[in-house]
């Protein structure tokens, strides 16, 4: 066939400017050189760069055809979109070679190369490679995937990566370039043994195929191939022969003609047109020889915006070359910044809102910020609007994704209790049950099983924890054990598959099914009909088939790694929605709205590394080595992220929106967004919402602030509760009167309301149990030994202490911290009892307890105390000792009366009654108040004799009288102390106040209750 002339071809090359809306004046230019008559048009094929825009063209006929019953033309993608969209022009493959073997199927290409990846490492060392599990191995298959589509989209040979010289590279490169020996030694054997290609090599090859079919024939139809700017090379090539047909058309979207041409020439890869100028020099013309694609009804209402944006981006290195600005192209064009990433969602979701005041109007945002685009959907609920976010959500982030991965962690984990309430507790999730019935046992076991230390684990754990916490008389019991025999059954089938050391992928897919069908059903409904329904049902059922059908390819793999085997596959698939909720609002990804135009266009989240993407040269290939194989720079995805951003802002009516900060740390406005304010000269304190068009004088970041700010705030007020005094309790220990003094309040809460806070799930031991645990210890090792104590009593101390540390020492965590300063707290406690034997002090009682009983206005007021030890001096004085392993009380506390426990116990031991205790009853005199301090520091452990105190004493001696002790003073204004709150609270009128004295209160469990945030005011002493 003879080639046409350049002149020739660039009749049949034509462009849409930014400004007209891509798919309608595609349809208008249609329509009007070919006619409307139904044979013509369904001649005619029309080439696009991706479904979705065969899908916008479709409806774009549908409009410009007013109405009339249209046969329309035939629509075929060319999958010219980025590599993790690579779509095969299926429609093209009936006038093809049919010798071309098929493309290898994702999920068993993905499973060869994990299994590929799996041998390497394990022949190698997993430690070299950083590949432990399968997951691991499936995460860096999906990379050396996408690194495969790239080489291959550009032409490059496997067989080139070995020609890579290690020597110029660093030690971790070599390595890497070892890695990918995977890539150029193993695939190739592997793809010749399935006879199969890979998608992009298949897809280039048809291509190819296809334009040296219609070189060597030319088609009898037109053919037209529009919106694509031929980033990938096949792609171009197929162009050029379009280009030469004499039916052909190639119709390119937004050509600047606006830029000279030296800016032309200095185009580099991040600027938008930079894909148009390769594209136009593989055709061979000049772009002056471009002309426009008719478009009849179809005006441009936004010409100086096109003008705007080629001078906001030309080239840096024409920048000499500025035109005066077009002020025009402002109009219809808003500009948002908002201070946080709510903020900005906030005033978009009111865009969008406002836009359908108008009938018939239509409003997108277009954003890469997946986070932005779940945001905006999230706050159009409060006006009851459903909106679709057209790019998908990850099938790991669904409901049927969740419950089949939650369920492989319930058994990895040994049936935790974080996993298994966040199972219980799943929505999808019945057992067998009503959801109701299911909720309230869940609730059960949240409450009086699963709270606290973790259970055993396993199922039968959970039997013995639940027989602990309940009698078998008791109909909770019977329902909770009915539960866990329900859990046991369903968990049954991926138990067993998970048990193996080697197991097969599909195997393991199938097992999973049979669970998680058994945790959907309901009494009603079987789960099968539940599980797999609806868009991301069908998706993860897809997902299951696949992995049953191509489980083989991942080879054998150890059961335990299968949940997070799961969880990386899931995470790779996205879920789109078949159609949108909305008809006239719409959430779209770049790539969604290619070649598509809303009446109201939102460019959302415009900040480096959101839109524009991050420059990433990816895991494997340094920029050198990139360009040693002759891959395009990563600036090349800049390019095309321009060129779509520019499309989108040439709408006539648009809105720009960019968070100023995120997770509290500033951002850094997109590129196009700073040459346009250098152009305009804007200054670094212009108002936050600049409106450049009529419409948008409203200040919609004050609205979107303003939305949920209440009409009146009143200042909090501390809570005030005064019970009747008939519910006021009348007999507290020591450690609640402590309470009573420091925060009113939290006595009130635990005490007359009766709350108490829950413990965490899956609680690790505190301070307060491993100190529980030292008294009960120690209290156990006097009673044996009593004043007995030798050298070697040391051993029996630690040998006692491993017994009851049994369960904490099985955490490593307090293995390696704790026990060590048990050790030493043994050792200086034994060393102590001894010194103080023979000093002649005797263990008079431990675990000692006792009352002390008072009147007030309104009856007895009782006052009870466990003290952890009371020793008899040999003077006949008592010693009365309070271990403690964690913070002792200040001196200033003490002398302040709010750590009232010791001169309390005090007070108790002179009463009628005294102390009982192991070893003995004690009464009498206290001659001194220790504290013992047992933290397992480098000495072990130190006594504080708290009368010893030079502040203690200064503090009494303000208050005593002539004559009287230290002691005698401390005792005399506690009892005062004590009579006179007693007397007070007595008192129907007195209220619980919060934190009279916050300086003594610290942290309360009912802090939040009582709202102590919210209040900022300091009260006085109560």
């Amino acid at each position: 066939m003879t080639r046409p002339a350049a002149g020739d071809i660039a009749s049949r090359v034509h462009s849409i400017d930014a400004a007209l809306p891509f798919a309608d004046a595609l349809a208008a230019g249609v329509l009007h050189r070919y006619g409307t008559t139904p044979e013509t048009l369904a001649e005619i094929l029309i080439l696009l760069p991706t479904r979705r825009s065969a899908r916008a063209l479709r409806e774009a006929f549908l409009r410009q055809g007013g109405g009339r019953a249209l046969l329309l033309p035939r629509l075929a993608p060319l999958g010219d979109v980025e590599e993790d969209e690579l779509l095969l022009a299926d429609a093209l493959a009936d006038t093809l070679d049919t010798a071309i073997p098929p493309a290898l199927d994702g999920m068993e290409r993905l499973g060869l190369l994990t299994r590929l990846i799996l041998k390497r490492a394990r022949a190698e060392g997993a430690e070299s490679w950083g590949v432990a599990t399968a997951a691991q191995a499936a995460a860096l298959a999906g990379e050396l995937a996408r690194l495969l589509d790239s080489l291959q989209i550009e032409d490059v040979r496997l067989e080139q990566l070995q020609g890579l010289v290690p020597d110029r590279y660093a030690e971790h490169w070599k390595l890497t370039l070892r890695f990918l020996e995977i890539l150029s030694l193993a695939w190739p054997q592997i793809l010749q043994e399935r006879g199969a290609l890979d998608p992009a090599a298949r897809r280039n090859l048809l291509l190819r195929r296809q334009a040296d079919s219609w070189q060597r024939e030319p088609p009898a139809h037109p053919v037209i191939a529009a919106g694509s700017t031929g980033s990938i090379p096949a792609t171009r090539e197929l162009l050029a022969t379009i280009a030469r047909l004499p039916q052909g058309a190639v119709v390119l979207p937004g050509l600047d003609r606006a830029l000279s041409d030296a800016q032309w020439a200095a185009l580099e890869q991040p600027h938008p047109q930079y894909g148009l100028r390769l594209l136009l020099q593989a055709l061979g013309i000049e772009r002056k020889t471009v002309c426009d694609w008719p478009a009849p009804g179809i005006d441009s209402v936004s010409p100086s915006r096109v003008l705007l944006w080629s001078q906001a981006l030309q080239p840096a290195a024409a920048q000499g070359t500025l035109q005066p600005v077009p002020l025009d192209g402002l109009h219809g064009m808003t500009r948002i910044e908002c201070p946080t990433p709510h903020a900005e969602a906030l005033a978009i979701a009111l865009r969008l809102r406002q836009a359908l005041e108008t009938p018939g109007r239509s409003a997108a945002l277009v954003t890469a910020d997946r986070d932005l685009a779940r945001r905006v959907s999230v706050e159009l609920r409060r006006w009851d609007i459903a909106i679709d976010d057209s790019a998908g959500t990850p099938l790991m982030d669904t409901a049927p994704a969740v419950l089949l991965r939650l369920i492989g962690e319930a058994i990895e984990t040994g049936l935790a209790p974080v996993p298994l309430l966040a199972l219980l507790q799943h929505p999808l999730c019945a057992l067998g049950l009503s959801r109701e019935k299911l909720r309230e046992s869940a609730r059960l076991l949240n409450r009086r099983v699963l709270r606290g230390a973790r259970p055993e684990a396993g199922i039968k754990g959970l039997q013995i924890a639940v027989g602990t916490a309940f009698d078998e008389t008791d109909a909770r019991y019977g329902a909770l054990f009915d539960l866990l025999g329900r859990l046991e059954r369903a968990l049954q089938p991926l138990q067993a598959a998970m048990a193996q050391e080697q197991a097969a992928v599909s195997e393991l897919a199938r097992a999973l099914a049979q669970s998680g069908e058994a945790f959907a059903a309901t009494d009603e409904v079987p789960g099968d009909r539940l599980l797999w329904r609806g868009d991301a049902g069908e998706a993860a059922a897809s997902l299951i088939a696949q992995l049953i059908e191509r489980g083989a390819d991942f080879g054998p793999v150890r059961g335990s790694d299968w949940p997070g085997l799961f969880a990386e596959l899931a995470g790779a698939q996205v879920v789109r929605p078949r159609r949108g909720l909305h008809p006239r609002l719409f959430i779209w990804g770049p790539l969604e709205a290619r070649l598509q135009r809303a009446d109201l266009m939102i460019l959302g989240g415009l900040n480096e590394g959101s839109w524009p993407p991050l420059v990433d040269t990816g895991p494997w290939l340094t920029r050198p080595m990139r360009q040693e194989l002759g891959l395009p720079l990563p600036e090349r995805r800049i390019g095309l992220a321009a060129h779509d951003f520019v499309q989108a802002a040439c709408a006539p009516q648009v809105v720009l929106t960019r968070a100023e900060r995120a997770e509290g740390a500033p951002t850094v406005k997109a590129r196009w967004l700073a040459r346009l304010d250098a152009i305009l000269g804007h200054e670094a304190d212009r108002s936050r919402s600049q409106p450049a068009d009529p419409e948008a004088g409203q200040d919609w970041l004050h609205w979107a602030e303003a939305l949920d700010r209440p009409a009146k705030v009143e200042a909090a007020k501390p809570p005030r509760p005064a019970p009747p005094v008939e519910a006021r309790p009348r007999e507290l220990s020591v450690t609640a009167v402590e309470l009573w003094r420091r925060d009113p309040y939290a006595l009130y809460a635990r005490r007359i309301l009766r709350l108490r806070p829950l413990d965490p799930l899956d609680m690790d031991p505190t301070a307060r149990d491993r100190g529980i645990l030292i008294h009960d210890v120690l209290d156990e090792f006097l009673h044996a030994h009593r004043d007995a104590l030798t050298p070697d009593s040391e051993q029996a101390l630690l040998a006692l202490g491993r017994e009851r540390f049994r369960q904490l020492l099985d955490r490593p965590a307090e293995r390696a911290f704790w026990w060590p300063r048990f050790e030493r707290v043994a050792r200086w406690f034994v060393a102590t009892q001894i010194e103080r034997q023979q000093a002649g002090i005797r263990l008079g009682a431990t675990e000692a307890t006792g009352q002390m009983d008072l009147r007030g206005p309104a009856g007895a007021f009782r006052v009870t105390a466990m003290a952890d030890r009371i020793d008899l001096l040999p003077d006949g004085g008592l010693d009365i000792i309070d271990y403690k392993t964690g913070t002792s009380p200040s001196i200033e506390e003490v002398a302040a009366g709010y750590a009232p426990q010791l001169p309390l116990e005090a007070l108790i031991a002179a009463s009628e009654s005294g102390f009982t205790g192991n070893g003995g009853s004690v009464r009498g005199r206290t001659a001194q108040l220790s504290y013992w301090r047992l933290r397992g520091t480098q000495e072990g452990g130190a006594i504080e004799e708290v009368l010893q105190q030079r502040k203690l004493v200064e503090r009494m001696a303000e208050h005593a009288q002539p004559g009287e002790a230290t002691l005698a003073t401390l005792l005399r204004l506690t009892g005062h102390w004590l009579a006179e709150r007693i007397e007070r609270y007595d008192r129907q009128t007195t209220p619980y106040l919060s934190q009279p004295r916050p300086a003594f209160a610290g942290y309360g469990d009912y802090d939040h209750l009582a709202r102590v945030q919210e209040w900022s005011v300091s009260h006085g002493e109560d």
